[in-house]
């Protein structure tokens, strides 16, 4: 099976071939290749693989689960609330090489 290690905007992803996974909203998916594997052949960068490349495509942009931050002191009068939807994009892997 054939897997990289990619970092995209300084998050780390474990991707193979027809993979779909979300990241944070970008418009442009430039990936940096830090690891390549092929069954037994290993091929680790310094800090980057020379020469490799993982070929991405962006499916969708959307918004993604609303969160909730909740703030209390207890016998403070002090209650806080903020919410919010990250924005986030689908990749999906078309290649590796």
């Amino acid at each position: 099976m054939k897997f990289a290690v990619i970092r995209i905007s300084g998050k780390q992803y474990k991707v193979a071939e027809g993979d779909v996974f979300e990241v944070a909203k970008t418009d442009k998916p430039d990936c940096d290749v830090l690891l390549i594997a092929d069954g037994d052949k290993v091929s680790v960068g310094d800090p980057l693989v020379k020469g490799a490349k993982v070929k991405l495509e962006i499916v969708e942009q959307f918004k993604g689960v609303k969160l909730e931050i909740y703030k209390f002191k207890a016998k403070a009068r002090y209650r806080k609330h903020i919410g919010f939807r990250p924005q986030l994009t689908k990749l999906k892997v078309l290649s590796i090489s």
